[in-house]
């Protein structure tokens, strides 16, 4: 089994930044197609970027040219830079493998992102 832990969030101002990462464990990281999601009270979890193993990537089209994903296998981090942050990418953001194309692992416990002025 996979452990994450994230980390990197806090209180922004709307149009700010935060770069988000997700340490996780054991040495087949490199081969799990991985992915970043959010979640606020009372909605489903939903997936904002994905990242292949071999670099490709995906994004919601809420976060499309605003969010990057990225990773670093030598690390076994994934990373999520967030640029223009608005309002309403406040939640709680995890990772985790990319649920279109695999099973998840456990979830970690997240790290909340706040974008209030």
């Amino acid at each position: 089994q996979v452990q994450f832990v994230e980390s990197g969030g806090g209180l922004v101002q709307p149009g700010g930044s935060l770069r988000l990462s997700c340490a996780a464990s054991g040495a087949l990281f490199s081969r799990y197609a991985m992915a970043w999601y959010r979640q606020v009270p009372g909605k489903q979890r939903e997936l904002v970027a994905a990242i292949r193993q071999d670099g490709r990537t995906n994004y919601a089209d809420s976060v499309n040219g605003r969010f990057s994903i990225s990773r670093d296998n030598a690390k076994n981090t994934v990373y999520l830079q967030m640029d223009s942050l608005k309002l309403e990418d406040t939640a709680v953001y995890y990772c985790n493998r990319d649920s279109t194309i695999s099973s998840l692992f456990s979830w970690g416990q997240g790290t909340q992102v706040t974008v209030s002025s």
